[in-house]
């Protein structure tokens, strides 16, 4: 083998990821549930609300915060994500905008008092968007072994990387 074939090629994965058919249909799924719980919260979802005794409503209240919560930080990722692979941006601004977006702490909160009385199409539209977010902490991760790879940064140990999964999977802080 020459040298010439053992030099390692780098490969754009942000644009090549971002051009992808898979992170456009990621990308259009969130859009869309984003577009989908606005028109349900304030159409069908007022009056599934009103519907419930105080503690349901507490409970609608709350999951209804989480959930826009959730999507508006997924939506600020992907399209970060595709304005990053567009070459729109810099990397300071880069830097800057990455930590306005928190993923971790937007999953599934505390069981609330009164959820069991929550309409069946506010719970349909939070589990989609939980299992939205568990694709979108995938990509992101990828995405950041990817930029320490571009920096010359090692990419974290395989038992580092599953210890890290096992901490968030049980909610424990580093």
């Amino acid at each position: 083998m020459s040298s010439a074939s053992a030099s390692p090629i780098t490969v754009d994965f942000m644009s090549r990821f971002t051009a992808s058919e898979q992170f456009d249909k990621v990308f259009r799924e969130g859009m869309g549930l984003v577009e989908e719980t606005a028109n349900y919260l304030d159409g069908p979802g007022r009056q599934d609300a009103r519907l419930l005794d105080r503690h349901g409503a507490v409970a609608y209240a709350t999951e209804s915060m989480r959930l826009t919560t959730r999507l508006m930080q997924l939506a600020s990722w992907l399209l970060l994500q595709r304005a990053i692979g567009a070459g729109e941006m810099n990397q300071d601004d880069v830097r800057k905008e990455r930590h306005r977006i928190s993923l971790s702490d937007i999953g599934r909160g505390k069981p609330l008092n009164g959820a069991e009385q929550l309409p069946p199409a506010l719970n349909d539209i939070v589990e989609r968007s939980l299992s939205l977010h568990q694709r979108v902490l995938k990509f992101d991760a990828m995405l950041n072994i990817q930029a320490k790879a571009d920096v010359g940064a090692p990419a974290p140990s395989p038992v580092s990387t599953q210890l890290d999964r096992l901490a968030a999977v049980f909610g424990a802080r580093s």
